[in-house]
């Protein structure tokens, strides 16, 4: 029996999609959006083969912006009832790092995305793909600071190598179609949300979104 995967990454201005059978790329879509996570994804995902049906689905839990997050989350949950079928999550920051590892080789990768406030999220990983520094949330001189790795990837990876004057970059936002690349130690079964900082805002009774989930 085929094993398919259907993945779906809303976290960042990218909005992705895809189908993988047997590890196999068979389809799948990126968009650039910026806005309108939620109104693009599901014809996005019924545009695929089958209408993207798989007997797994695959989500990134973040970090990236609050309402992409969640969007995606959403969808994969609604699916995975629907079609009876297993959801994992993936971090969003791993798989980019996997995509870097993919055209640099297996070496360590310091990965600087977009956050909120100005700030950004950073991680280490190393050359196998596991965590070497815990994802934080910082200001672009402390993130320069605190990224010692020489390859560093994201779309604020140019940003951070001019800052801290050294390195090599890889501008890229997380894809769908790269999710084969993840190691498996990257699936995650807890499917809460990876923000990266607290929330601004809370639900009512003062209780963080996160938690809510």
């Amino acid at each position: 029996m085929s094993a398919s995967t259907l993945v779906i990454d809303s976290a960042t201005d990218a909005c992705s999609v895809a189908l993988f059978v047997n590890n196999e790329l068979v389809a799948g879509e990126l968009r650039l959006l910026g806005r309108g996570h939620a109104e693009a994804l599901v014809p996005m995902i019924a545009a695929l083969p089958g209408r993207g049906r798989a007997n797994r689905i695959a989500v990134s839990l973040g970090p990236g912006s609050f309402t992409g997050v969640r969007v995606g989350l959403a969808a994969a949950r609604a699916l995975g009832l629907a079609w009876g079928v297993e959801v994992v999550g993936y971090s969003t920051l791993s798989l980019i790092a996997a995509m870097a590892r993919d055209k640099h080789g297996p070496v360590p990768v310091g990965v600087a995305m977009t956050g909120g406030h100005g700030e950004w999220f950073i991680e280490g990983f190393d050359a196998n793909g596991a965590s070497l520094r815990a994802l934080t949330s910082l200001t672009p001189p402390a993130a320069a600071a605190a990224a010692p790795e020489d390859l560093v990837a994201g779309n604020q990876a140019q940003a951070l190598i001019d800052l801290r004057g050294h390195g090599t970059a890889m501008a890229v936002l997380p894809d769908a179609r790269a999710f084969a690349l993840l190691p498996h130690t990257g699936l995650l079964p807890d499917l809460h949300p990876i923000y990266g900082r607290a929330p601004d805002a809370r639900l009512p009774g003062g209780i963080l979104p996160s938690t809510a989930a």
